[in-house]
């Protein structure tokens, strides 16, 4: 019995070990792109071509993020793209949980044929032409509305929510409507508090995809710069500088000299692009848990 207890003690000591150096290890892999891409943003030009920069800049220089916060329309751009994300966010929450409250109630005598019509809007759908005429004779061409409309209502998100609202207790709904509560009620006082976990994945995906989005402004908004979004921008500026004849471009100030290169550019636009979703992240992290009606209905 010793013997297996001190085998048993090791393995485990081992184990832990072992899963220690992996974590480490995996972390560093993941963080390493991340802090060498902060590090090439702040770094000259001319130097960051050079290669050889990894965690600290070798020629510390703000040009690079001057050039990009420089921009005429970038604070246009900012805007447009804040306010796309707020609200696209929020809509989208609401008629997601909504539709997908109604169609994973057992009484919706159509959410089966209705799911499945979801699912293959999926894998389907009438192509770039039919959908840019199709907004556009819906007037939501040239206006800030295309950025949020067209996103209200996915399937994928839906499919999520339901998912997560089939797996509810059915007491929960049973009680609440012997004590005379109705489907609204049900659905803000007890189903969405329950949901906390899925609505803050789904908005996570959703933020994400409205921060990052820049080829609806490129196709529906091109003429209309008062609607222009930071990325769509951003990949302008990347473009300018990528087609430039030489390999940097001078920025001269009375104290000193720096250029940007592509390369240096490309850099602090990825920094500022990725910085307010991993702000925004950590408040949303603690809602990833499941299980939260566990210990709820006692059958």
């Amino acid at each position: 019995m010793k013997n297996r207890s001190k085998k048993t003690k090791f393995a485990n000591t081992a184990f832990v070990v072992c899963n220690t150096l992996f974590m480490i290890a995996f972390v560093v892999i993941t963080l390493y792109p991340v802090w060498n891409t902060v590090a090439v943003s702040f770094n000259d030009g001319i130097d960051a071509v050079r290669g050889g920069i990894h965690l600290w800049p070798r020629k510390f220089t703000l040009k690079n993020y001057q050039t990009v916060l420089g921009l005429e329309s970038f604070a246009t751009g900012a805007y447009i793209t804040v306010a796309r994300t707020i609200i696209g966010t929020l809509l989208a929450l609401a008629t997601n949980a909504l539709l997908s409250y109604i169609v994973s109630r057992k009484r919706f005598l159509f959410k089966s044929q209705l799911s499945l019509f979801w699912v293959i809007t999926m894998y389907v759908n009438g192509g770039l032409i039919p959908v840019l005429l199709l907004y556009k004779t819906l007037g939501l061409t040239n206006s800030f509305w295309v950025y949020v409309i067209p996103g209200m209502i996915s399937a994928f998100n839906m499919l999520v929510m339901r998912t997560y609202m089939m797996g509810l207790p059915d007491a929960l709904e049973e009680s609440a409507q012997i004590d005379g509560a109705g489907d609204f009620l049900i659905f803000t006082k007890i189903i969405s508090p329950l949901c906390k976990p899925v609505y803050a994945t789904v908005a996570l995906f959703v933020a994400v995809g409205q921060w990052n989005s820049w080829f609806d402004a490129m196709l529906y908004n091109r003429t209309k710069s008062e609607y222009t979004t930071l990325q769509y921008e951003l990949m302008k500026l990347l473009s300018s500088v990528m087609q430039q004849s030489g390999s940097a471009t001078s920025v001269n100030t009375a104290a000193n000299n720096a250029t940007i290169t592509p390369v240096s550019v490309r850099a602090a636009a990825t920094v500022i692009t990725m910085l307010p979703i991993i702000c925004l992240y950590p408040f949303l992290q603690r809602y990833f848990v499941t299980g939260l009606t566990i210990g709820g209905v006692k059958e």
